[in-house]
């Protein structure tokens, strides 16, 4: 046992509701195939007598669940949860295990449950210590993309996948045209804030909490938007005035980004094939005082067409695995399936090699993806300009690395047409 109290100080008492509540969570990732980020919001909404450690302790548990699925379900002996009476089980082991892999100096001491019974705590750290010794049980990911990790990132695999399964901090985006990065510090606290020198709009929030009750977060001085993910707006090299085209907004966090940069002039047209996101990007636009964003739906090809040669800018922030982002979404790993990454490829290269009309003579395109994998990045660069080089040349690479910075794992190309 000593393996396991050399990280106790104090025991933390389980209450059944909470439990029950996290085990309910897990039924929808891994039963149902839900989105966790989604249950999470939907389920901590469903309660409102929880308060904030009540739902800190379901958030927490349930992600560093979902995170180490893997691990945990080698530690109980099994390769798959089939029922839920299991997960009540599983939650148990991850409890035992949980000191060790969180290097925590706390104990949930396991009570004397029905659904608890049958744990041998001396044959869960076993095979923990079995575990480790292996990668990808260790790093808890699925066979086929710890083989594709290591081929596409050879010895820099290890390395990136570690830094992929810590939790992520939460990072604020300040909103240039509302306030400045000074004033957002100081309604949450210097002291509870920290800055990036490289990233000048970017606050780190020390203490994780819900930022979107607070009137500052409704009146549009910040939105929440990863430290990587805020160096893709000024790498497209946008200057006020300009006619700019953000051809896969989503919700927008990029072209509110755009409209920011463009201090409210000139355009910015956000493109999506969901219409539903355009939606909720036209009212975080009204949040944020964007007054010179457009959105329109991409309906059919004749959208793209009808653009040919109108952007001085063209932002192409494609769909890609999200390998990038797995430790603000660490389901991806589970859901994520070999024949879903050939097929988005080739979603991508149609992108790039169709979208990519719209930019001007002398204007500029970024290619972008929340994506590790050269496969999805450099690799799709490398082909266009090979077979588009009489026509863009390569400007600049940017790529941020979890390992490295501390940011979510993102790919940027700046390219020039001629």
């Amino acid at each position: 046992m000593a393996v396991y109290t050399h990280f106790i100080q104090k025991e933390l008492k389980l209450y059944k509701g909470l439990v029950e509540a996290t085990v309910f969570a897990l039924q929808d990732v891994f039963l149902r195939n839900r989105q966790a980020d989604k249950v999470v919001e939907k389920l901590l909404k469903s309660n409102k007598k929880w308060g904030a450690r009540d739902r800190a302790f379901i958030a927490s548990n349930t992600y560093e669940m979902v995170r180490w699925w893997r691990l945990i379900l080698h530690c109980d002996g099994v390769e798959r949860v089939q029922e839920v009476g299991h997960l009540w089980r599983v939650f148990a082991v991850w409890q035992v295990i949980k000191p060790l892999r969180l290097a925590l100096e706390t104990e949930y001491n396991l009570p004397d449950w029905p659904e608890f019974a049958g744990i041998t705590l001396d044959l869960i750290l076993e095979r923990y210590r079995e575990g480790m010794e292996i990668r990808k049980i260790a790093q808890s990911i699925p066979d086929w993309l710890d083989e594709l990790g290591e081929r596409e990132l050879g010895e820099n695999w290890d390395e990136e996948i570690s830094a992929l399964n810590k939790e992520a901090p939460l990072v604020l985006r300040v909103n240039t045209l509302k306030t400045d990065l000074d004033t957002v510090r100081q309604i949450f606290g210097p002291d509870e804030t920290e800055v990036i020198p490289t990233v000048p709009t970017a606050i780190i929030l020390k203490k994780r909490q819900n930022v979107s009750v607070r009137d500052s977060f409704k009146m549009g001085y910040f939105e929440v938007q990863d430290a990587g993910s805020q160096l893709i707006a000024p790498f497209l090299d946008v200057h006020p005035g300009q006619n700019v085209i953000d051809a896969c907004a989503g919700a927008g966090g990029k072209s509110l980004h755009i409209s920011s940069l463009l201090k409210n002039e000139g355009r910015i047209l956000a493109l999506d094939v969901e219409s539903r996101k355009l939606e909720e990007l036209e009212f975080r636009a009204k949040r944020n005082g964007a007054t010179n964003l457009k959105t329109e739906w991409i309906g059919s090809e004749k959208v793209i067409d009808e653009l040919t040669e109108s952007a001085d800018r063209l932002l192409l922030d494609v769909p890609c695995s999200g390998l990038g982002v797995l430790r603000r979404n660490p389901d991806t790993k589970w859901k994520l399936k070999p024949a879903f990454l050939d097929s988005i490829k080739r979603v991508q290269w149609n992108i790039l090699s169709h979208y990519s009309g719209m930019v001007k003579v002398g204007g500029k395109m970024v290619y972008a993806t929340c994506s590790i994998l050269p496969s999805e990045s450099e690799d799709q660069i490398k082909r266009f300009v090979v077979e588009f080089g009489s026509e863009w040349k390569l400007v600049e690479e940017h790529r941020t690395k979890p390992s490295k910075d501390g940011f979510d794992g993102f790919y940027m190309a700046l390219l020039e047409k001629y």
